[in-house]
């Protein structure tokens, strides 16, 4: 009931945000920009333009909640106040939707992200960004995605064309092995091992080996696919999330830190999935993205 009660709250707090904005808008929003296509579906981002100064630096947002990719993950971004306070500190923000788990797999969606950071790579002078200085966010299951695409873009020297140069989250799934206190069970009835399955096993899971079930799970664990040439990490997770257990960042945090990464995760007291405040570490990053992308300008 808190977390629908907070829900709530931010809801109502954008609606009378989202009234204000007008010619004073700290962003124009180009909505369902078509970056790719999939099997005939169209893939595509809402980009937000600065109305002020450009700092010539673009974020990359991963817009997906619960695996889900419909436009109210952009909303959801829009009532924690992402998106004025990136843009009012000169951010050109690219919201990549990258499908959703009712038609595509983790696997899928990480390849429809990378086709959107290359989309943005591609288009960077026409939005007056340099295409080599990216930072990438997501939330939840979009911040699930936005790791998973962090590290897998560099495999030793050779690169995918989708490497960024930062990366901040805010509560990711980054481990599909163990999730909380509970190791996970793809073959389980539970609503976890049902999304791992339409993650991980589209194609079904009977007649996988356990060393095979256990390759296609350690997959699409970002937690698992560290190596040290991923870019900085920046992880804020509340200690109360009912949906996200701290651990998993935790363990993301650590597995960075092994790897000789950058890495720092800041905890909120009492932080549910979000919280109320959450615009205050939405500045937090941006604070960050400040410290790791515009000194490299």
């Amino acid at each position: 009931m808190n977390h629908l009660r907070a829900l709530t709250s931010l809801l109502v707090c954008g609606l009378i945000a989202t009234s204000a904005h007008g010619a004073d808008s700290p962003y124009v929003q180009h909505e369902d920009v078509v970056y790719g296509q999939t099997d005939g579906v169209a893939l595509v981002m809402d980009i937000f333009v600065p109305t002020g100064p450009k700092n010539g630096v673009g974020i990359v947002d991963v817009a997906s909640g619960a695996w889900h990719s419909d436009r109210n993950k952009i909303r959801d971004h829009k009532l924690a106040q992402m998106y004025d306070i990136f843009s009012k500190k000169g951010y050109t923000v690219f919201a990549v939707r990258p499908g959703s788990i009712t038609k595509f797999s983790a696997v899928e969606m990480l390849k429809n992200i990378k086709t959107g950071i290359r989309w943005v790579k591609a288009h960077a002078a026409e939005y007056g960004i340099d295409p080599e200085n990216l930072g990438l966010t997501g939330a939840s299951a979009g911040g699930h995605l936005a790791c998973l695409a962090a590290v897998t873009a560099r495999d030793g020297e050779k690169s995918d064309g989708t490497d960024v140069k930062a990366t901040a989250i805010f509560f990711p799934p980054t481990d599909f092995t163990m999730y909380g206190t509970k190791a996970v069970d793809p073959k389980g009835t539970d609503r976890f091992g049902k999304i791992v399955r339409a993650l991980a096993f589209r194609d079904g899971i009977d007649g996988l080996s356990d060393e095979e079930i256990t390759k296609r799970i350690e997959a699409i664990s970002p937690a698992k696919l560290v190596h040290k040439q991923a870019p900085p990490f920046l992880i804020i997770h509340g200690d109360a999330d009912p949906a996200v257990p701290l651990q998993q960042s935790e363990v993301m945090v650590a597995a960075l830190k092994n790897a000789g990464v950058e890495a720092k995760l800041i905890v909120k007291p009492g932080g549910g999935h979000p919280w109320l405040t959450i615009h205050e570490e939405v500045a937090v990053l941006a604070d960050w993205f400040d410290a790791h992308l515009l000194k490299k300008q």
